[in-house]
């Protein structure tokens, strides 16, 4: 899967932690957009995330900016990422 990176995604409000694939070439805001509904269901509807979430790098604690492309940051497969 060449479109897409495996990155693990923790999730503090809800003390949970997915493995989850996301696709490189979207921005972060529209990836977290997707991780947010994705959430919402895997949660089952606990996780209710809001539009002013951000994401960040969990070793960095570097915020990722919502208008780069995935491609365009430092996240690669096994890479992880908070969202807040």
């Amino acid at each position: 899967m060449k479109n897409k990176v495996l990155v693990e995604l923790i999730v503090p409000e809800i003390e949970k932690s997915y493995d989850i694939y996301i696709p490189v070439s979207k921005k972060i805001g529209s990836v977290i957009k997707l991780l947010n509904k994705a959430i919402f269901e895997l949660s089952d509807g606990i996780y209710n995330g809001g539009n002013k979430n951000q994401m960040y790098n969990r070793d960095t604690g570097s915020r990722y900016d919502n208008n780069l492309l995935v491609k365009d940051t430092d996240i690669r497969n096994g890479s992880k990422v908070i969202l807040i």
